[in-house]
């Protein structure tokens, strides 16, 4: 007899265990002559070594499992356990289209045309400008694209910026400290955050640096490297801005920026540097620039009729 620990990474337990280890005793019915004692993280096995590899083995195809879906059921863990070699996580019906599996797997995907043409676009470039009204979904997408490369790996950490510019408010004159004050600006990317990452994960996330969500003015001085990167709101950066964002681009990362130039808050006579950069920069090999418009609106159906109402009336 041998003793073996198995480690359960990346997986809040109580999904992993089911609630009063419900999930976990249908796991452990299907090895009679083992002794097994999961807790927390570690999964503490004894018996033969033939049979410590089969479950080990069956255990590793539902974490695999769990990250590809973010979900795991009672029934999915019969057919794991059942099936000859995993063949239910490999026939399992994965859609094309599907950009990565969000809390209790709820599938996210591109839904209009020019959202295709964000993700094909991003995976050929590493600089890429996402332009267009409110309510067409690309800072949501935007997100989604880095989290997807942070599951595969393609990068080492996500980073998060807007420009804290104020619509119609002051800074000063909100409660709190400096984060207090400007946790209002990032609210949108916390909200697709949680959207795609179980929150005790996007918590250790954040503590562990995997994640960050700072300020514009923040990034001065750094070189990031190994990341994907999102400016949000990025009509309300200043030229300069702009550029010196652009500029802290480092080896294997990815930038994308988003704005709406229907929506510029910034101080009278300072133009948008969104506008002047994809002027001057939409001839640059490894750049893509995409227009959203208000056909590519997926709100409420009035937000399309309200943007077309205001370009109506040059407002």
């Amino acid at each position: 007899m041998i003793e073996k620990l198995i480690l359960i990474e990346n997986i809040e337990p109580i999904d992993f265990y089911g609630i009063n280890n419900k999930k976990f005793n249908k796991m452990v019915g299907y090895f009679p002559k083992l002794k097994i004692i999961g807790r927390g993280t570690e999964i503490k096995v004894a018996g033969e070594e033939s049979e410590i590899i089969r479950f080990e083995e069956k255990i590793n195809l539902l974490i695999d499992y769990y990250h590809r879906f973010n979900k795991l059921s009672e029934y999915t863990i019969e057919k794991i356990m059942e099936e000859d070699n995993g063949d239910f996580v490999e026939t399992v019906k994965i859609e094309t289209d599907v950009i990565l599996y969000g809390n209790k797997g709820r599938a996210i995907k591109a839904r209009n045309k020019t959202q295709f043409q964000m993700v094909e676009e991003i995976n050929t470039n590493d600089l890429l400008f996402a332009v267009g009204p409110a309510g067409t979904g690309k800072t949501y997408l935007a997100v989604a694209l880095a989290v997807r490369a942070l599951k595969e790996k393609q990068v080492r950490r996500i980073i998060l910026t807007r420009p804290a510019v104020e619509a119609g408010e002051h800074l000063g004159f909100l409660p709190g400290d400096l984060k207090e004050k400007l946790d209002p600006y990032l609210q949108p990317l916390y909200d697709a955050l949680t959207d795609m990452i179980p929150y005790k994960k996007l918590n250790d996330c954040f503590e562990e640096g995997v994640l960050e969500i700072a300020p514009l003015a923040f990034m001065r001085g750094r070189t990031l490297a190994n990341a994907f990167v999102i400016l949000d709101e990025a009509q309300n950066a200043t030229s300069a801005q702009i550029k010196m964002f652009l500029t802290r681009m480092g080896e294997n990362s990815k930038f994308i920026v988003t704005g709406d130039l229907t929506q510029i808050d910034l101080p009278n006579k300072k133009s948008s540097g969104l506008l002047k950069a994809v002027n001057i920069l939409q001839d640059i090999q490894g750049i893509s620039i995409l227009n959203f418009n208000e056909k590519d609106i997926i709100r409420h159906r009035l937000v399309r009729n309200i943007v077309e109402a205001y370009e109506k009336n040059n407002d």
